[in-house]
């Protein structure tokens, strides 16, 4: 998946609770991967509603509407 408008495939979403937070991944092919440092119990589960920005550019969006 990339993102709609210029095509990067690394994002980032927000903490619910910290705004300045921010938890970022990359995607391969349909899957997403997080950074391994992350401790699995802090990464946010990615659901098709998620607000997701991307790394590149301005775009942001829900995360179903990245490009496959």
């Amino acid at each position: 998946m990339k993102c709609p408008t210029c095509g990067c495939k690394k994002f980032y979403v927000k903490d619910n609770d910290d705004e300045y937070e921010i938890y970022e991944f990359s995607t391969l092919g349909e899957n997403v991967v997080f950074d391994e440092a992350l401790d699995p119990q802090e990464i946010p589960k990615i659901t098709n509603e998620i607000d997701t920005f991307c790394n590149k550019c301005a775009w942001h969006g829900k995360f179903n509407t990245l490009t496959k």
